[in-house]
């Protein structure tokens, strides 16, 4: 027998990763050579390593990291993370690995006890010989061995895996151990998913690179190895078209800050993040800030998701990386700053838009993705109705007019927009934009972007615009009364003007010109159409499920309903990350300007009569489109009701 010695780094008072603590338990190893005539050569009673030739044992069970064998409390499946599977019992038992794959059905006993007897001639392990023959899978092995040992299984495809861990180890050593770390348990602890749970060695040495204790996991050898696969290749998608020369400054802490941004791993850190940001198709990125580390979060179809921490150690360099890459001034950090990237991933050309906050514990910084190839221009593909689509078609059609396009923040409405111009965009047309930022460059249009620094506002380059000969002019938004006094005087004089509006619904544009300075005359002459929009998740087709609405919900939800509706309601799949949803669908009002609402107009009448008459001349409401996407199947009513409200 070998020396007695206690569990690897990490192990001690462990638990599983939703189970108890356990005391601590000395462990004792030998090596022995295996018998190809021994039954031993099955992993039974002591035997560990999947491969052969380790063996360990802690007192009858036979328990490399010491955990005994209780009962624990076992949480309902449903408080677990995606992908997630924990054993019957923690702590290792003295059942051969053979029988707890015959227990767990992944093979009959004729074929174990048949690969047993080939084993013990070829002089391997049962498990390989049932693996060469396609009796198991390496994912059913992993979830055997797991058991066996009473540790959890992780499925690495569903796992939520955590970047910021995992590039705590290089590729080379996790290839070499078959071991990737794949989140933080807590702020000492890292959980770290192995192929070979008895490989004390590998665990000891993650822990001695990484710093922190570390939990054991067991995934199967193709996961670990598809995922090491994944980081190599969202670290060499991205590649950067632009540079910054160093600045020429002595100070010692700049130049560490440089120095560490430098560094592979936080270059390649950034790289993740911002590859792993366009695959899953998010609008921004945040970094911020805790005081401890930087909580990474996208914002995926309107929601913010965490996808990792950046440890306290790197998150200087992960932020003077960011600001390199932008062009912005490292030394700094008391004053917003605002900067372009443009990159390559996958053979996209992505532009990033930062911006840097000071906050108290750091600086913040947000990264707007802007992706064209992602983004839809085509009014038939935005989710509008026939009946809406060709009220406003006619609308932005005409030789002159307002046309505005009302929402809140990240409605959708410069896309509505785009689309909307790209209809217009002919030879014989010259169409001039004023936008901040210039959000997506469209062939055959001017397009001028805003500078405060220069003094080029929306005012002073619409002015400018007016004298430049257009015949469609857009306005990125309306935000002061010169710019709404400029537009509206554009679109008396023969200009077609779009432009948006911060307003919850279409009739409420009319009275928020009017009392932003515009004479109530103006503003019935000049309006042509108003179209007030919002954005909803769409139900993942792959995973969402039949449901019935009972008419209590619609009326508590704001619907005059008497009868129940049969609908849809998200259920969670791996290609929607486990959250019902997939993509958004545009939901739409369109209020078309009749006379009888110019009249009204001029009086000064409210918003709430407005909408009335509209309704009453064939205006959809944005609830009533969002309750018929949802007899479509396209979406929730839970999901109609965040976005829109139940008043």
């Amino acid at each position: 027998m070998g020396a007695m010695s206690t569990p690897p780094n990490g192990l001690r008072d462990e638990e599983g990763l939703f189970g108890e603590r356990a005391p601590e338990v000395s462990v004792e190893f030998e090596r022995r050579d295996p018998d190809p005539l021994s039954e031993g050569v099955a992993l039974g009673d002591g035997d560990l390593d999947v491969h052969g030739g380790l063996d360990a044992r802690s007192g009858p069970s036979g328990d490399p990291y010491g955990t005994p064998e209780p009962d624990p409390r076992i949480p309902e499946a449903a408080e677990l993370p995606p992908g997630v599977t924990q054993p019957s019992r923690r702590g290792s038992s003295s059942r051969f690995l053979t029988d707890v794959i015959v227990e767990m059905g992944l093979a009959p006993r004729e074929r174990v006890d048949l690969a047993i007897e080939a084993s013990r001639n070829e002089g391997t392990t049962p498990e390989r010989v049932l693996l060469a023959g396609g009796a198991i899978t390496p994912d059913g092995l992993a979830r055997a061995l797991a058991e066996r040992y009473g540790l959890d299984h992780l499925d690495l495809e569903a796992f939520p895996v955590d970047m910021g861990a995992a590039n705590l180890v290089v590729n080379t050593a996790a290839k070499r151990y078959q071991a990737v770390p794949v989140a933080f348990v807590d702020k000492r602890t890292l959980l770290l998913a192995m192929a070979d749970p008895s490989n004390v060695l590998a665990v000891d040495d993650v822990a001695i690179m990484t710093g922190y204790e570390v939990r054991v996991a067991v995934a199967s050898p193709e996961a670990i190895g598809d995922l090491i696969s994944r980081m190599a290749r969202l670290d060499d998608v991205v590649s950067g078209e632009s540079a910054v020369e160093e600045a020429e400054d002595s100070q010692a802490e700049i130049v560490n800050l440089r120095e560490t941004a430098d560094d592979a791993p936080v270059v390649k850190l950034v790289n993740q993040i911002v590859a792993q940001a366009v695959e899953r198709g998010a609008s921004d990125v945040h970094l911020a800030p805790d005081g401890h580390e930087v909580r990474v979060r996208v914002r995926v179809d309107g929601i913010m998701q965490d996808i990792t921490t950046v440890p306290r150690r790197m998150a200087a360099g992960v932020v003077s990386r960011v600001k390199i890459m932008a062009e912005l001034d490292i030394a700094e950090r008391r004053l917003p700053q605002d900067g372009r990237v443009s990159l390559t991933v996958e053979g996209r050309h992505i532009d990033l838009r930062v911006v840097t906050l000071p906050s108290v514990h750091g600086e913040s910084i947000v990264m707007r993705i802007l992706d064209k190839d992602s983004v839809v221009m085509k009014l038939e593909k935005l989710g509008m109705a026939d009946i809406e689509r060709e009220r406003f078609e006619k609308a932005f059609h005409e030789t002159h007019g307002a046309v505005l396009v009302t929402g809140p923040t990240g409605s959708g409405k410069s896309t509505t927009l785009y689309a909307a111009l790209l209809a217009l965009n002919t030879p014989e047309k010259n169409i001039i934009t004023v936008e901040d930022p210039v959000e997506y460059q469209l062939d055959g249009i001017t397009q001028v972007q805003v500078s405060a620094k220069v003094g080029l506002t929306f005012s002073t380059g619409l002015r400018a615009m007016v004298r430049a000969d257009p015949d469609v002019i857009m306005v990125g938004e309306i935000r002061d009364r010169d710019t709404a006094q400029i537009a509206v005087e554009s679109a008396l004089t023969g200009h077609l003007v779009l432009s948006t509006l911060h307003t919850n619904d279409a009739p409420s544009a009319i009275t928020r010109l009017v009392e932003m300075g515009i004479e109530p005359f103006l503003v019935a002459s000049a309006l042509d159409c108003v179209l007030a929009q919002r954005l909803a998740r769409m139900l993942c087709s792959n995973c969402k499920q039949r449901t019935i609405v009972a008419a209590e919900v619609l009326r508590e939800n704001g619907y005059k309903a008497i009868v129940d509706l049969e609908a849809y309601e998200p259920s969670g799949c791996r290609r929607c990350n486990g959250t019902g949803y997939r993509g958004r669908v545009g939901l739409y009002e369109v209020m078309s300007v009749s006379s009888e609402i110019r009249a009204m107009a001029l009086e000064r009448r409210p918003a709430e009569e407005l909408r009335d008459v509209a309704v009453r001349q064939g205006m959809r409401l944005l609830r009533d489109d969002g309750l018929q996407k949802v007899r479509q199947g396209l979406t929730s009513i839970a999901e109609i009701a965040r976005v829109i409200g139940s008043s």
